[in-house]
């Protein structure tokens, strides 16, 4: 972050800051504040929006103090793992196996959105909190693409049903496109995170989803990455998630 940022005239936000020094994404941050455990020189700070100078306020989360350095360009982590099933896409949970388990490195990564626990295939985890809210966030249409197979032969009116849009959680889903590629199975390309949102509409034709595997986010493949592995991303491939 450039000393020339315009925001720095009136202070940082408070979840900006947190993002910048990989503490955690914007969405986490923002979650921190409301819960009343980010505090700016002593005092517990409860409003989003809320700016700071990091250069001269003391920003700590849990009581501890937050290192930022507006005049750095810090190195980010950026990881590739292909998430078995049983694994919980989250940095924390009691009593379960977390994608984290995965990948021992040093840095304090956080995942890129969720893969529900029955479900396997790509998951990205980075500690750039700026690039995490940019493709976490459905209005910068990054493409998610999954591999599905169903207990039951899926027809093509489904698959059409599905690709136009299907109402979840009474909010009609985005368009998608769809492939067949066996009787049972087919591809799907979201611009969107509903939770569950292709079991769901998988469920919604009277059908069950019995294989879902992402394999493809934005311009990162699966590839043939073995279950249970990870691999660092290339310059190459983070330089063309910024675009």
């Amino acid at each position: 972050m450039p000393t020339t940022d315009p925001e720095t005239a009136q202070g940082i936000r408070l979840q900006k800051i947190l993002a910048y020094c990989g503490f955690c994404s914007r969405r986490k941050a923002e979650t921190l504040i409301l819960d009343g455990r980010v505090t700016v020189n002593g005092t517990i700070v409860k409003t989003l929006g809320t700016r700071g100078d990091p250069a001269k306020d003391r920003i700590c989360v849990d009581g501890k103090p937050i290192r930022f350095n507006a005049n750095e360009d810090p190195i980010h982590t950026y990881i590739a793992v292909n998430k078995p099933k049983g694994v919980v896409t989250t940095c924390a949970q009691k009593n379960a196996k977390i994608i984290l388990d995965l990948v021992p490195v040093k840095k304090r990564v956080y995942p890129v959105g969720r893969l529900d626990k029955d479900s396997v295939g790509l998951v990205l985890l980075t500690d750039d909190g700026d690039l995490h809210n940019r493709l976490s966030h459905p209005s910068h249409d990054h493409e998610k693409e999954y591999l599905v197979f169903t207990v039951l032969p899926v027809s093509d009116p489904d698959l059409s049903a599905m690709a136009q849009g299907m109402v979840i959680n009474g909010k009609k889903t985005r368009q998608a496109r769809v492939r067949r590629v066996s009787e049972n199975g087919f591809k799907i390309v979201l611009k969107q995170g509903v939770n569950r949102q292709i079991r769901k509409m998988v469920g919604k034709t009277g059908n069950q989803v019995a294989m879902l595997k992402r394999i493809r986010m934005a311009n990162i493949c699966l590839g043939s990455l073995p279950p249970g592995k990870w691999r660092y991303l290339t310059e190459k491939e983070v330089e063309k998630l910024r675009q």
